[in-house]
């Protein structure tokens, strides 16, 4: 482990609910993606079987187990579609966001995305906030194996930094994110744009209203910290 005044040795974020607040767009895509389908469905129930998981994940759920690689390829890329045209006059950084990547970016800290979505939406959201240029490795899930919680695509994302996973932190909205961050033993900061931050607080290192709460001292204090209890601040 590096000294802990250079600590995190790198950033990793996860998508939507952490670079923009697009979930609610991927709830109303997949609505009218199941009524389309006249698949049923309860509305309160939708945001845990698909927010921060594959689609393949989901469309098990909804289609049954036996849906093939095609047809899920297929699905994914009609319900994908129809999200971006519906988020693109939309997409803009979560509030506070903007702030930590540039002060990370002028600490030489270096960063990648860690995102359960399809190649195509990661590139259309970092191209729409021009964060291009911020990010060392960008990582869908297409390229992965297994889904999260599973800690591969984080294991994966700081092979591509090149650092210890134990001296990176990431930011993740979702109750699956938060378990892959945290089975990948890397720092977990859980933004609550998705879930109740009360939800978050048991489950990840430090959870947050906003990015507008943390800053790269607070993102070092998680390793002074070594050992405590998860924290939340307000």
């Amino acid at each position: 482990m590096q000294n802990q005044l250079e600590l995190p040795a790198a950033v990793i974020f996860d998508m939507d609910g952490v670079l923009v607040n697009s979930n609610p767009f991927h709830l109303a895509k997949w609505v009218d993606f199941l009524n389309h389908h006249q698949i049923g469905y309860q509305e309160e129930e939708l945001p845990e079987l698909i927010l921060g998981k594959r689609n393949d994940t989901a469309f098990r759920h909804f289609f049954g187990p036996d849906i093939t690689k095609e047809e899920s390829k297929n699905l994914s890329e009609e319900l994908e579609a129809a999200f971006r045209k519906a988020f693109k006059p939309h997409a803009k950084p979560l509030p506070g966001l903007d702030a930590l990547i540039r002060e990370c970016h002028a600490a030489g800290i270096p960063m990648a995305v860690a995102s359960s979505a399809m190649r195509k939406n990661i590139d259309f959201v970092v191209d729409a906030l021009g964060y291009r240029s911020y990010f060392r490795s960008i990582i869908s899930g297409d390229e992965v194996t297994h889904a999260k919680p599973d800690p591969e695509i984080y294991l994966k994302a700081a092979g591509h930094l090149g650092v210890d996973p134990a001296d990176a932190v990431a930011f993740e909205d979702s109750y699956v994110g938060i378990g892959a961050v945290k089975n990948a033993g890397i720092k977990c900061v859980a933004i609550a744009s998705t879930f109740p931050i009360e939800r978050l607080v048991p489950l990840a290192d430090l959870a947050v209203p906003s990015f507008e709460y943390i800053n790269l001292e607070k993102l070092r204090a998680l390793f002074v910290a070594e050992g405590e209890s998860s924290q939340v601040a307000r």
